[in-house]
């Protein structure tokens, strides 16, 4: 019916055109709805879920000093002066007037300040931090063969099984990769994956062997019991899957009872393996979608903190096989995944990897990190977490109707519907909670 109507009224433009030859018709495009009354921070806002927010919280702060320690490691002596420092005011978005030296000041467990003689401000790590660096790299040694295996899983999900170098450098320290991988640490695994150079000289990793074993999504370790040293899987060929994704609602979400039975059509529906060759797969399609939902979530399972910032996931979309408009698969499949629009750049969680704000399952280097939180002392600018809010029936039905990227089209002006893209050095926002404010707010929500 809406179909008919959009052809009538294009067809009316058409002839009243035709006819009145000195009237020119306006200009109109034809777009999908959701550009407009859509958009993704509109929908994200109301489905707000606390915990997670303020998980979103402690990252963002961080991740912040985190970078400037990674970035002190690269000195010969750990020290660098607060003017060098001042030209990475990007990457942890600090704005002037604002001084680097009063940010570093707020973490005196972490940063020291000196001058020397002619009156230049120095900064070098404390012996706690050293000692964190210290136990850092050692995790990573100890976690590098999880690491490997996690990297060649990519690759093997990948339709020509290889990505570019520099993709999975946005997820280094998501995988648990040491900062020199790209240099170092791809070479040292040359029966699992190699680097090649295209004729531009791009650097790719490609995959060297097929592990059948590596193959089994870990929603099929969990449910069905399975393990990588099990006999029955040694000769393991991915195809179709039936298994249900574990979902995990707020409390307070009363208008999921309302949409149980599509929810429960989607969670039956049948769908190809991440592991599988996918080529054949039309887009737009239920299939299509739902396979997708089963590669991004294979995707954050091996992630350390089961999150990622989504537009890393967007680099992906061809070698993949997913979606161009994957923020909105993201968002409508909400028990699944949980999308946090804090800051300038998106994050999304596995929400069955959480209980409240805190990791059920944490890695090694989620422990490690929560010990360099402990030390910060910065504090930035308190924002107010609104109150989780139902979606809108118009909106609610969407998440759950509709499973194709197909969506009704309508005549509309043209609006912009691309989200800002950030630098992948960048990890953080101006606008942080405070960290002692973030472990204890919202405690009765």
């Amino acid at each position: 019916m809406v179909t008919k109507l959009i052809k009538i009224q294009t067809l009316s433009l058409i002839k009243a055109n035709n006819s009145i030859t000195s009237t020119p018709i306006p200009h109109f495009s034809f777009i999908r709805s959701m550009t407009t009354s859509k958009r993704v921070q509109d929908r994200s806002e109301k489905k707000r879920i606390h915990d997670l927010e303020i998980a979103t919280e402690k990252w963002k702060i961080i991740s912040k000093v985190l970078f400037l320690i990674e970035t002190m490691k690269q000195e010969p002596e750990q020290v660098i002066s607060v003017r060098s420092l001042d030209q990475y005011r990007r990457q942890i978005n600090l704005p002037k007037p604002h001084k680097i030296s009063d940010f570093l000041r707020k973490s005196p467990k972490l940063f020291e300040l000196y001058k020397d003689q002619r009156g230049v401000l120095w900064c070098g790590l404390t012996r706690q931090a050293e000692e964190l660096v210290e136990e850092e790299e050692r995790i990573l040694e100890v976690t590098s063969e999880k690491a490997v295996e996690y990297v060649s899983r990519l690759l093997m999900m990948s339709i020509d099984k290889r990505l570019k170098l520099e993709k999975i450098a946005h997820f280094r320290r998501d995988l648990g990769l040491p900062y020199d991988f790209r240099k170092n640490w791809v070479y040292k695994y040359p029966d699992n994956f190699r680097v090649v150079k295209d004729e531009d000289e791009v650097e790719f990793l490609d995959l060297v062997s097929w592990n059948p074993c590596w193959a089994i999504t870990e929603l099929e370790k969990n449910v069905l019991g399975l393990s990588t040293l099990d006999e029955s899987v040694k000769d393991h060929v991915p195809g179709l899957l039936s298994l249900a994704f574990p979902m995990k609602f707020p409390p307070n979400y009363k208008k999921i009872y309302r949409y149980g039975g599509q929810i429960d059509h989607f969670q039956k529906r049948v769908y190809l393996s991440p592991y599988a060759d996918a080529r054949e797969l039309k887009a737009g399609s239920q299939e299509f979608d739902k396979r997708a939902v089963a590669v991004m979530h294979e995707m954050l399972s091996f992630m350390n903190e089961k999150r990622l910032v989504t537009d890393h996931l967007t680099h992906f979309r061809r070698e993949f096989v997913m979606p161009q408009k994957l923020m909105r698969l993201l968002l409508k499949h909400f028990g699944i995944f949980y999308v946090s629009e804090r800051g300038k750049r998106f994050s999304v969680f596995l929400t069955e990897a959480y209980e409240g704000s805190e990791l059920i399952e944490k890695c090694p280097m989620a422990i490690w990190k929560e010990k360099v939180q402990k030390l910060i002392g910065y504090r930035g600018r308190k924002k107010k977490i609104e109150t989780f809010d139902d979606l809108p029936d118009m909106e609610d039905r969407d998440l759950f109707e509709s499973d194709s990227e197909e969506d009704i089209i309508s005549i509309a002006p043209v609006h912009d519907e691309t989200l800002n893209a950030y630098n992948d050095a960048s990890h953080s926002d101006n606008s942080e909670m405070e960290i002692g404010d973030v472990c204890s707010a919202y405690k009765d929500t």
